[in-house]
């Protein structure tokens, strides 16, 4: 078992009279999220439990509070932590081609300058990792991606824009993200793509799930 597994567990407060929030510190990590995945899988058999909310470095447990036992619960929840996951990253693999730079990447140039690197040499960087999705959030669809390469990492932009383009590939801290739908944000935008992330007539609305693997391809460029 990792060690990371056996010697970190995460904070656990109340939240209200129903609910149980388990917070990990920073940063994100794969090991972290597939923890989170497995103990969600296993409170969601649990008696009593109304909801499981897992996010990134978190997990809400959510329950009838004129049922269940709060300590009970709590000490429920903190031994599952100890149950070491299956596996980490088992879902499907998703390519997502990417046009990069241009009206499609207003801040491809910027990302460049902060990271000291050419636009073609973050294109090459954005597409050569494998990205699993840590979970989705923030809007229908939209899937926070761990495993950007550390030289990419970007600080958000000081002023959101207003309206940010549907399929917009986005860079916001340690992390890339492609927006679903158009609205507000703060990332700095690299590409845009045609893939459609949401679609509620579909019998699964979002593309991608939790512990999804993500390739991002250059189909085209205007760097």
């Amino acid at each position: 078992m990792d060690a990371v597994n056996t010697l970190i567990k995460p904070a656990l407060v109340a939240l209200g009279d129903n609910a149980l929030v388990c917070s990990f510190a920073p940063p994100a990590t794969l090991a972290t999220q597939a923890r989170v995945w497995a103990v969600a899988r296993a409170a969601r058999d649990w008696p009593h439990v109304v909801e499981v909310v897992p996010g990134m470095n978190n997990l809400t447990v959510v329950y009838d509070p004129l049922k269940a036992d709060p300590l009970a619960l709590t000490a429920q929840l903190d031994a599952a932590w100890d149950e070491p996951p299956e596996d980490q990253a088992g879902g499907n693999l998703i390519e997502i081609p990417v046009r990069y730079g241009g009206a499609d990447g207003p801040d491809l140039d910027e990302v460049a300058r902060f990271c000291k690197l050419t636009t073609a040499e973050v294109i090459a960087r954005h597409t050569a990792a494998e990205y699993v999705v840590f979970f989705l959030g923030f809007q229908p669809g939209f899937a926070y991606l761990g495993g950007l390469d550390p030289a990419l990492h970007t600080p958000r932009r000081a002023e959101p824009r207003i309206a940010v383009p549907v399929g917009s590939v986005a860079i916001g801290g340690e992390q890339t993200g492609i927006y679903p739908s158009e609205s507000p944000g703060g990332w700095q935008l690299i590409g845009r793509s045609t893939s459609v992330l949401f679609d509620p007539s579909r019998a699964q609305p979002s593309l991608l799930a939790p512990g999804d693997r993500v390739r991002f391809t250059a189909a085209g460029s205007r760097a």
